[in-house]
């Protein structure tokens, strides 16, 4: 175990902070960006048409079924391979060339659409159809995601890691952003067939642009050429690995718990508008939600965040926590849309800073393995926050914040008014209150805080 401010094995060796003051490489200028530049627009292109597809799915499923539920299921649908099958696809990408294993899930995903599109055309489609082509296009893209996120610290300079983290952020932004509104013009014009269509040709167009790129195979570290070649073994590699870097560990435990908060809070912030509002509103407030999304996604992408990295994470987590409290605080949309756009302009910020710790920490031959449990375990509690938080909201928190509830009458109802929405605002502040915690908390704790240089840098300056 590594303790606070020592380091006590030669694998975790002290190291000095890169010299900041060494001038960096103009960004475009980089070995290495134009080939992430057209990987990455192949991969923005083909998440558009897949989130048109998602939008087109969930409103044949309701419109066919009039059912909730079966809405729901096609969510858990697209969620569960992405948590079963995360450490698989690490070792796939350390296995296999991450070039190749790229486009054989962006080509999986395309036939999945393709069955859609020729199941709809005769009219054989069913619902059963739709929640087995979601499963089948999530798993692609957690094979897709390790191989991915390891490629770009071999082809981006270690200095530009946020900057292009910032700009992957930037496409998933883009893509919430056009697509429910362009899949709803497209749903009128073209139908169902019309939109799977296009979702199958920007599949066509990712494939395109990885062949016309070539990747680097990593050289074999230390840690890697020690590694048992077993698939138990490199199944189980990346637990090892994280378990043994306490720094990496924390980091990980700290995201974990924020994404427990996410899946707690996903499934309250629509009843807490509703509740007392309108539907126009709420629909006001997704656009700010995802306007604060890419004004963050911008300024990393033009900042290249912190050059201590966990400095930028955790001053930006304090940030988003600050969001939270204060979209729950008094039920009022300005309040609500000011509260929801700081948080969603922090989170892409968080996310990169975190994206290029981990891609300048991990050695580029074990990445695969070592991201493909990181993502398992960092998601690992969403699941149980989506679960809890109906029976929190009904059984827990509308009594006691009900106008006749408990609190009322009391200087605690008083100050948090009560009322209808005022339920979610609750979990609200209290998942706000729980962000600016942990924040201070991971700050305060050295193994985290000096992440920089208990661990040292592995990432080698691609060659031009």
């Amino acid at each position: 175990m590594i303790e606070p401010d020592t380091i006590e094995s030669d694998q975790h060796h002290a190291q000095t902070p890169p010299d900041s003051s060494a001038p960096a490489t103009p960004f475009l200028k980089s070995p290495g960006i134009r080939v992430f530049l057209v990987i990455w627009f192949g991969q923005v292109i083909s998440g558009i048409g897949s989130r048109l597809t998602s939008w087109v799915l969930g409103v044949w499923i309701y419109q066919q079924t009039g059912s909730a539920t079966l809405f729901a299921l096609n969510l858990i649908a697209i969620y569960l391979p992405q948590l079963a099958l995360s450490p698989v696809a690490g070792v796939l990408a350390d296995r296999w060339d991450r070039r190749t294993l790229m486009i054989l899930s962006d080509t999986g995903a395309g036939l999945s659409t393709l069955v859609m599109f020729l199941l709809y055309t005769s009219g054989r489609l069913e619902i059963w159809h739709v929640y087995a082509a979601s499963m089948v296009t999530a798993a692609c893209g957690t094979l897709q995601y390790p191989s991915w996120t390891a490629a770009q610290s071999l082809i981006v300079p270690q200095e530009h890691l946020g900057r292009t983290s910032g700009l992957v952020q930037m496409g998933h932004a883009l893509g919430e952003m056009i697509s429910p509104v362009l899949a709803g013009v497209l749903y009128v014009t073209i139908r169902f067939n019309g939109v799977v269509a296009i979702d199958f040709a920007t599949y066509l167009f990712a494939v395109t642009a990885l062949l016309l790129v070539r990747l680097p195979k990593p050289e074999i570290s230390s840690a890697g050429a020690s590694a048992e070649r077993s698939w138990r073994a490199d199944i189980s590699f990346g637990f090892h690995y994280i378990w043994a870097r306490k720094p990496l560990l924390g980091l990980l435990l700290y995201f974990a718990t924020i994404n427990f908060l996410l899946g707690l809070l996903s499934p309250m912030f629509a009843p807490m508008l509703l509740a007392a509002s309108t539907p126009q509103a709420y629909g006001l407030i997704g656009s700010v939600l995802g306007v604060g999304f890419l004004l963050g996604t911008l300024v990393m992408s033009v900042w290249g965040g912190s050059k201590r990295r966990i400095v930028g994470l955790l001053g930006f987590g304090f940030i988003a926590g600050l969001g939270l409290l204060l979209a729950g605080v008094r039920f009022s949309i300005p309040l609500i849309a000011a509260g929801a756009a700081l948080f969603t302009f922090a989170v892409p910020i968080i996310d990169s800073h975190s994206q290029a710790l981990w891609q300048s920490k991990v050695e580029p031959d074990v990445q695969g393995r070592v991201f493909g449990v990181r993502a398992m375990l960092g998601d690992a509690l969403t699941l149980p926050g989506l679960l809890l938080a109906g029976p929190l909201l009904d059984t827990i928190m509308k009594p006691l914040m009900a106008v006749d509830g408990p609190l009322a009458g009391t200087w605690l109802g008083s100050l948090l008014t009560l009322g209808p929405g005022r339920d979610a605002g609750l979990v609200f502040i209290l998942a706000g209150f729980t962000v600016l915690i942990i924040s201070n908390l991971a700050y305060l704790t050295p193994v985290v805080r000096h992440i920089d240089i208990l661990l040292p840098d592995t990432v080698k300056q691609p060659s031009a």
